[in-house]
């Protein structure tokens, strides 16, 4: 009955992943953009603008600039999140992809820098009064959720050792529609279901400034109104 439970559960999960944020994406691309309202100092080339959001993306640069310590703690949850998603390809592919094979044991550490990047900003949104002042609700349930995940994923690791052939199983399964038993280890359901619960509500959370970086103006823009006249697309051909 667990297994089937959150099978049926990540299947929807996923379709409301996909749908959810191609949605969005949709979205972000059919939104106007009216006026040039680049972020200065700009580029003032298309190649410019490539380099600065390889910079954002990457370096978050703008942060840098703007404060450090969110910076750092911003820095490591990302860098951390991303070398464990890396690391987590193991449970979808057979055989695992010999990249993949080198990640696993910087992976193990990286969950630690994740976790304590959330820490770091978590404590950020409680302690500096200007940041509490404008926190939701949602935004440190999403901290707190996120911190669910990055800790679960520890103590599996470290404290109550699962059945990982059996989990990937279970996943491999899954993309092929041929469901294996599940663990019904406390710690695997916990953080299985706190992942689901974040495939579900990505698509309508803050998370989705991942994607929505790159549709934002202020940084996509050329910054050249003075050398090009700015016609924006709805307005071309009338």
């Amino acid at each position: 009955m667990i297994t089937m439970l959150y099978a049926v559960l990540f299947y929807i999960a996923t379709i409301l992943l996909v749908v959810g944020v191609a949605r969005r994406i949709w979205t972000y691309w059919n939104t106007p953009q009216p006026l040039k309202i680049v972020l200065t100092p700009a580029p003032t080339t298309r190649r410019g603008v490539v380099l600065r959001m390889v910079r954002e993306v990457v370096l978050f640069e703008t942060l840098f600039k703007s404060n450090k310590w969110i910076w750092l703690f911003g820095w490591m949850f990302h860098f951390g999140l991303l070398l464990v998603l890396l690391r987590h390809l193991r449970y979808f592919t057979q055989p695992i992809w010999w990249w993949v094979s080198l990640l696993q044991p910087i992976g193990i550490y990286a969950g630690f820098v994740m976790f304590a990047g959330l820490v770091g900003l978590l404590i950020r949104r409680i302690v500096v009064n200007r940041v509490r002042y404008i926190s939701a609700p949602s935004d440190y349930l999403m901290l707190l959720l996120l911190l669910g995940i990055g800790f679960s994923g520890l103590m599996m690791k470290f404290v109550a050792h699962p059945d990982v052939v059996a989990i990937k199983a279970f996943f491999i399964g899954l993309m092929r529609f041929d469901i294996h038993p599940l663990p019904t280890d406390l710690p695997v359901l916990v953080h299985l279901g706190l992942v689901v619960t974040l495939m579900i509500i990505f698509p309508i959370s803050k998370l989705m400034h991942a994607p929505g970086i790159f549709f934002a103006p202020s940084r996509t823009m050329v910054d050249n109104p003075r050398e090009k006249r700015y016609v924006p697309a709805s307005a071309k051909g009338q």
